[in-house]
Parts: C-alpha cells; structure tokens; sequence
C-alpha cells in the first residue's frame, strides 16, 4: 500500500509540475511558470474589459482625465523602452495601453493584463500630484508586465487538478465517502490561505517593479513614502496582515524604503 501511495503521488507531483511553461518577471527576475499563453489571457482581459467601460461613468474633467493618460503613457513609454533594451521585445506586443478615469469616489486603480488601466477619481484627493500618481500607475502596470494575472489563473488550475487527482488517489487508498470530503475540505483552506500570502507577495512585487518603472520615467520615487502614508492615514479598516491580499502599510513602506537606494540609481529627472 506504502508504495502505491508513493508512486500515485509521484503521478501527481509529474503532472501538476510539469505542466506550464517558464517565464521571467522584468527588473525582479523571478520565473514563474504559467499554465495559460498570453492569448488566452488577453482575450478574457479584454472581453471584461469592455464589459466594465460599456457600464462605467468616465470622468467629465477634461484636466484629470487628461493628466493620468499623460502620467500613464509616459510610463508605457518607459517600460517599452526597457523591455526593448533587455531582450524582452517580442513581450511589447502583449501591451496596448490604454488609461481612463472614472467617475467613482472609491479610492481605487486598477489594471488588467495587456496594459488596460483604469483609475477612479476618489484616488485623486490621494495622490495629490503627478508623482504620486506615477507611483500608482507604476504599481498597476508592474502587475501587467509581471503577468500576475497569468500566474493566479495557473495557480488555480494547479490547485484544481490537485483537489481532483487527491480525490482519485484517496479513492484508491480506500478511503470512504466522508474521509475523502475531509481530505478535500482541509486541501480547499489550505489553498485559500496560500493564494492569500501568494497575493501578497504579488502585491510587493508589484510595489518594487512600480518604484523602478516610476524612476524610470523621470518621476521622482522619493514620492511614494509620503503617498503611502496618506493612504494608510485615509484607510477606514484595518485587516490582520495574514488575512490580507495585500500587505500590511507599515510592511509596505518599510519594503518601499529598503527599495529606495535602487530605485534612485535609475531615476533621472525630466
């Protein structure tokens, strides 16, 4: 029984790791490896997308609206630049940026995979300046360029065929109806927690990515310590860091800081 056991998850292991193929996430230098092609996942992008702007307000202020497409398109510029310059060229055509306000009070941005950014206007009493935007959209277009979106979707889809394999090995060691709804209980939560400290750590990737790419652009990256601030001062809830998808204001300003003396080797003023 031993070996069976031992060869069924062996099937396993093969199966779920060997699956995928490996990138590299810019400036980081993380592999990863992703189950879904960039096809694949720029389609649905763009198919939700759409979906959101048919039904979404955009801003009625010309100057705002007009100040995140200018902030926006400077950084594209600046990340195309770098992909270019880094034997990332063929990843250029994966990106058709494109930036929009909109109007809703929340204090929000985000951005889909393929370079489709939208920010609301209640950001903006946040960020206060240019630079504090850059260091949002920054942030935004890292988890684009890390193809973030990408690696959750694979994450899942390796989760999926654990849970299903699990179900069929504990079939096969004997194990009864109500054992194997256990085994796929405790195997549910211990992903859910994972995909959170994995979201988390998507999140700091995205900061530090973001950091670069704003210095990059000429924006002064100094900025961000002072923004993060301001939003930790207006956020109204306070969740435990493990709980969280994103991390906690002090781990993301002490990261920031310890990011710093990087990120200004790339900064030059424009």
């Amino acid at each position: 029984m031993r070996k069976v056991k031992f060869i069924l998850m062996s099937l396993v292991t093969a199966t779920i790791i060997g699956c995928g193929t490996t990138s590299t996430v810019p400036i980081t230098g993380r592999k990863q490896t992703l189950m879904v092609s960039d096809g694949e996942v720029l389609s649905l992008a763009n198919q939700q997308y759409k979906e959101f702007m048919t039904k979404a307000k955009k801003s009625t202020n010309a100057a705002n609206t007009a100040m995140v497409q200018r902030v926006g398109q400077r950084l594209a510029n600046a990340v195309t630049q770098y992909l270019k310059a880094n034997g990332m060229a063929n990843e250029v055509q994966n990106y058709q940026w494109e930036f929009n306000l909109v109007a809703d009070k929340q204090v929000n941005a985000w951005c889909m995979p393929g370079g489709k950014i939208v920010v609301y206007e209640g950001l903006l009493p946040v960020t206060q300046d240019e630079g504090s935007l850059a260091i949002v959209l920054g942030h935004e277009i890292a988890h684009a360029i890390a193809k973030h979106s990408a690696e959750q979707l694979s994450t899942q889809m390796r989760q999926q065929q654990g849970l299903q394999i699990g179900t069929a090995i504990a079939g096969a060691l004997g194990m009864g109806p109500n054992t194997q709804s256990i085994v796929q209980t405790v195997a549910a939560l211990n992903f859910n927690f994972g995909n959170l400290k994995y979201s988390r750590d998507h999140e700091n990737e995205a900061d530090h990515i973001g950091l670069i790419i704003t210095a990059m652009a000429g924006y002064d990256p100094q900025v961000a310590l002072p923004f993060w601030q301001r939003m930790a001062a207006s956020s109204t809830q306070q969740t435990a860091e493990f709980l969280s998808d994103h991390p906690s204001d002090a781990t993301r300003i002490r990261n920031i800081q310890n990011w710093m003396p990087e990120a200004l080797r790339y900064y030059k003023r424009q």
